[in-house]
């Protein structure tokens, strides 16, 4: 007889995978800034920090200046900055701001499940 499984199985193998699959992919980030100001430089920390503590060694991070690529950010149609893009894993997701709330940031990158 087949054991019936429980959220918390569900939700513990959904973690597993989500981490299993996560610990092989590179990520591919691009944070596109406004000059330099403390809100960049609040972005330009912030997500450094959340990916040398999560992403260490599978990352590659390239930061855009809109103000001296100017069509680098038209290309990507970027509206407001700091604007941070994941571009791999697929997929591709936006975050705008400074990249502060660390548990949303791991959401959207897939590396947490979504708590209800």
């Amino acid at each position: 007889m087949a054991k019936k499984q429980t959220k918390d199985d569900t939700t513990a193998a959904f973690e597993k995978a989500v981490k299993s699959a996560t610990t092989k992919q590179k990520f591919v980030l691009r944070l596109y800034v406004a000059g330099i100001n403390p809100k960049s430089s609040a972005a330009i920390r912030n997500i450094t920090a959340l990916c040398e503590e999560h992403l260490q060694g599978r990352y590659e991070l390239e930061i855009i200046d809109i103000y001296q690529q100017p069509t680098l950010a038209m290309g990507e149609q970027i509206i407001a900055a700091p604007t941070l893009i994941k571009k791999l894993p697929l997929p591709l997701r936006r975050f705008i701001g400074n990249m502060a709330n660390e548990d949303r940031m791991l959401v959207g990158l897939d590396l947490r499940p979504k708590n209800k």
